[in-house]
C-alpha cells in the first residue's frame, strides 16, 4: 500500500493503554512524541488520559475521528478497546506489554519501528469474527452485546452443576450436566477455550468451537460447528449460574433463560505489522518447536 511521501497511512491516532502500570505510562508517552514527529495527530482515550490529568476522548469521540487505534498492553486491554471500537470499524494494533499475547503482536522493543512500518503503508488488514449474542427469559431481552473472543455459561458460586440443552439451527444436540459450556471464536479458541482442551481454529475458518466445561460424562467432546448456525442454550438447571461475554460483560441466570449466539455482521479489523505469521506467533506463545531450517 504505496503512500505519497512524507504522509502517515493514518493520521489521526487513538492510543488506549492499561490504568496503573509505570511501564505503560511511559510508553504511552513515548509513542505520543514519535508520531507527532511523523505528522500524526494524536488523542488519548479518556480512561487512559486520566492517569495523567489530562482530558481525553471517550470511545464514541474515538470512534468518530481516528484512523486507527494503537493499544499498549495485553490481549485484555486490546479485547476491550476492540469491543468499544468495532461499531465505528476503527481497526485496532496492540503493543504487547502484557503475559502472552496473541492478539497485541508488536513487542515492545520493536514499538517505534513496527508503528513506523504501518504510517509508510506496510501493513495489512485482518478482520476477526465476533458473536452477537443475546440473552432471553421468556419473551424478554435480558442482554444483547457482542463477544470477539467467546461467549461463557458457567456454575455459580455454590459450585453446583447447571443442566443445559444445545440446539443448532433449531437441532437438538445434546443435553449435558456440566460446570458450564464455552463458545469461542477462531480468536478466542486460542483464550479460555484453549485451556479447557478446545480446538485452536484458524482465523480464517468460519467455525465455532463449542467446548463443555468439565461435563458430567466422559463422551462429551469439543466440537466445531459453522459459523453460519444459530446456536442456542437452553438452561434448565441452573442455580445461580451466570454468562461472561469476553469477561466483560456478565449477566445472571435463571432457569429456563435462553442464550442466543450467532455470528455477528460486524467485525473487528486487526492492523498487523510487516513480518505477522499466525503460526509463528503460536510457535512463539505455545512453546512449539522452531521452523526447520533450510539445509545448506
Amino acid at each position: 500500500m504505496p503512500q505519497a511521501a512524507g504522509k502517515p497511512s493514518f493520521g489521526k491516532i487513538a492510543l488506549v493503554g492499561k490504568l496503573g502500570s509505570p511501564e505503560i505510562a511511559a510508553s504511552l508517552r513515548e509513542l505520543v512524541a514519535f508520531l507527532k514527529q511523523r505528522g500524526c495527530e494524536t488523542f488519548l482515550e479518556k480512561e487512559t488520559a486520566s492517569e495523567s490529568g489530562e482530558r481525553g476522548l471517550d470511545y464514541a469521540a474515538i470512534g468518530g475521528k481516528a484512523d486507527l487505534a494503537v493499544v499498549i498492553g495485553g490481549d485484555g486491554t486490546l479485547l476491550a478497546a476492540a469491543r468499544n471500537l468495532v461499531l465505528h470499524r476503527v481497526p485496532v494494533v496492540g503493543v504487547n506489554l502484557g503475559r502472552v499475547g496473541f492478539m497485541t503482536d508488536i513487542g515492545h522493543r520493536d514499538m517505534q519501528d513496527g508503528i513506523a512500518a504501518i504510517l509508510e503503508g506496510k501493513y495489512k488488514v485482518e478482520e476477526r469474527t465476533l458473536l452477537d449474542a443475546e440473552i432471553l427469559r421468556g419473551k424478554e431481552s435480558m442482554l444483547r452485546t457482542l463477544a470477539l473472543n467467546e461467549a461463557v455459561i458457567t456454575k455459580g458460586a455454590q459450585g453446583r452443576l447447571i443442566e443445559f440443552e444445545l440446539s443448532l439451527d433449531g437441532e437438538f444436540v445434546y443435553r449435558l450436566r456440566a460446570d458450564g459450556v464455552i463458545v469461542a471464536t477462531p480468536t478466542g479458541s486460542t483464550a479460555y477455550a484453549l485451556s479447557a482442551q478446545g480446538p485452536i481454529l484458524h482465523p480464517a475458518v468460519p467455525a465455532f468451537a463449542l467446548v463443555p466445561l468439565a461435563p458430567h460424562t466422559l463422551s462429551a467432546r469439543p466440537v466445531s460447528v459453522s459459523d453460519k448456525s444459530v446456536i442456542e442454550i437452553h438452561l434448565k438447571h441452573a442455580q445461580e449460574a451466570r454468562a461472561h461475554f469476553d469477561g466483560l460483560a456478565l449477566a445472571n441466570l435463571q432457569d429456563g433463560d435462553r442464550i442466543v449466539l450467532k455470528r455477528s455482521s460486524d467485525t473487528v479489523r486487526f492492523v498487523h505489522p510487516p513480518g505477522y505469521k499466525y503460526f509463528a506467533t503460536l510457535r512463539e506463545k505455545l512453546g512449539w518447536s522452531e521452523a526447520p531450517t533450510k539445509p545448506e
